[in-house]
Order: structure tokens, then sequence, then C-alpha cells
């Protein structure tokens, strides 16, 4: 649906895309991720041509792609109600349908109908989010692009605009989800990429970009007899590391080449061989948190590379 090949972007001496690569498939929630100034709001910019770009080449899905985009801090006209904000929307996007009950609809998409008469300027900061994506939706955009949508909510007006957006995945709207706050990615983005020093530092499914940086590769073992644990499992023949932490875990690591499922249950059944009844095992996998932490530190290397002695969690 987009790609984008080598990307570039300079203000003045300073380089802020240094070919950035990037693809998104019609139905994607893809989470844009990286640090302040690493370039994610260039990059958007480019694609709402609010900014040219110097090099690269973006590819859309049409030459009429249409694109819907929700600024970090929309700027809404605070004298007007809601209803006739989406109507000098309309008129803006030269919408050509029925400007009624498109408005309705996407005020009820949005939780907004029984606020739509009241001015903007008494509104929450979480009822203006919302309305600012009603704006961005009106024109039944191909992709919709949403800019730190949560940013500066309370819980309450966060869990708002996170349902929205999860409702408009699952009627297959195709987002990109821009936001610090990765927990939100991880509720519904099907797929990620980290922007770092102008580059896409990894992009992938989620699921995959979790197993590609360890997912499996290790199990913690909880016991109150820690010292002998990490001694028995340290004998199997499959087992590369073992290393005790906090609260008495046992972090035993696989070699390479184990499957999830015999490293496993290498594990308890030897554990139940020495009868050593621990108090929980499970498999220590990554959060997206910790992979984003982790590879903006320049600490955190695919699966491949932590098997061979490389960063580990």
């Amino acid at each position: 649906m987009l790609k984008i090949n080598g990307l570039t972007k300079s203000y003045g001496g300073f380089s802020v895309l240094n070919g950035l690569n990037m693809s998104i498939e019609k139905g994607d929630i893809y989470g844009f991720l990286g640090t302040n100034g690493c370039g994610k709001t260039t990059t958007m910019n480019i694609l709402c041509n609010i900014i040219p770009k110097d090099h690269g080449e973006i590819i859309h899905a049409s030459e009429d792609m249409v694109i819907g985009y929700l600024p970090e801090s929309p700027a809404l006209f605070g004298y007007m109600n809601s209803y006739e904000y989406l109507d000098f929307i309309a008129t803006c996007c030269d919408y050509s349908g029925n400007i009624k009950e498109r408005t309705a609809e996407v005020l009820h998409l949005t939780g907004m109908s029984n606020s739509a008469t009241r001015r903007i300027d008494g509104y929450s900061r979480g009822m203006i989010q919302r309305i600012g994506i009603a704006a961005a939706l009106y024109a039944n955009p191909d992709l919709l692009i949403l800019d730190e949508p949560t940013s500066a909510l309370d819980p309450e007006g966060r869990a708002e605009v996170m349902n929205i957006i999860s409702a408009l995945s699952a009627s297959g709207s195709t987002i990109i989800l821009c936001t610090h706050i990765l927990a939100d990615v991880e509720r519904v983005a099907n797929k990620v990429g980290i922007l770092r020093n102008g580059v896409m530092a990894v992009e992938g499914y989620l699921d995959d970009v979790i197993k590609t940086f360890g997912t499996g590769n290790s199990i913690i073992v909880r016991s109150r007899h820690a010292n002998v644990t990490a001694s028995v499992l340290q004998e199997i023949d499959t087992i590369g590391q073992v290393h005790i932490q906090q609260y008495n875990d046992v972090v035993v690591y696989a070699k390479e080449g184990i499957s999830e499922a015999e490293f496993f249950y290498k594990v308890v059944t030897t554990l139940a061989s020495k009868q050593i009844v621990p108090e929980g095992v499970w498999f220590n996998r990554l959060t997206l948190e910790q992979i984003y932490l982790g590879v903006n530190s320049g600490q955190l290397l695919p699966y491949s590379h932590t098997m061979t002695g490389g960063y580990v969690q």
C-alpha cells in the first residue's frame, strides 16, 4: 500500500532522514517508534506533502491515495462547535458525499455525538483529540496517520482514544500510530518500525520482531534453592548459560538450534528428576519496551547474535 525507499531530508546542514526504508500493507496498524528528534514527524510531514523530501522514493497504492492526518497538538477553532468544524473540514477536503450523514457518522464513531453542539473551547483534551480524529477520518482516507493521539491525556481520555483506534483496526483501516506509549502499540499494532539516527533500525510484524529479539531462548525458574537449581540446570547439554538474579530467579539460556518445546521439556524434566519443585517456570519473553530501549541504546542485537554472546536482557 505504501513503500518508502531511501528517503532523505536535511535542514540546513543537519541531516534528519538518512535513507529511510519503510513498508506498510493495507490493513496494517503500524507502530512508528523512535526518540524525539529521530525523524518521525519529518517523515509524516513528507507523506502528507506538508514539506518536500530531498531524495528517495515514495510509492503509493494509487495516484489518488487519500491520507488523513492528526498532528500531535491539533489546533481547532474554539469558537465553533463540532458540527461547524466538521462542515469546515468537509469544504476543505472537497467532500462529494452527503455532508450531514458523514458528519453524523464520524461523530458517532468517535463518541462525540452528544457533545457536538458545544463550543470546542469548552472541550477536554480527550474530546479535542476525538474531534481531531473525526476530522482526519472525514474524507475516508486510505491511510490514517495519528501523531501522539494520547499525548497528555488522563487514563480515561487515553482509553477512549485507544478504543477508537481498536474499532478502526477491526474495520480494516490502515493506520500509522506514532506514540511513546509502547503499551498502546502492543495493544493495537500488528507491525512496528523503530527509527534510529534517521534510518529504520527495526521493522516487521510485531510477533516476528519479538521472536527475532530472543523470544523463547531463555526461561526463568523461580526457586527457593536458587543455587542448587542453577547447578542442576547447568548440567543440561542444551543449556548455554545459567544466571541467578533477584527474587531467587534462575535465568536459563538455550544453545542455538533447540526448539522452544524441547528447551522447556528439558528444563522441567530435569528439575523433576532431581525432585526440585520450583515456584514457577516461564519463558523470559522480551516486551516491546525492552526491545525499543535496547535498540535505541545500541545494545540489543537480534536473536541469532544473542545466542552467540551478544546483548542479553
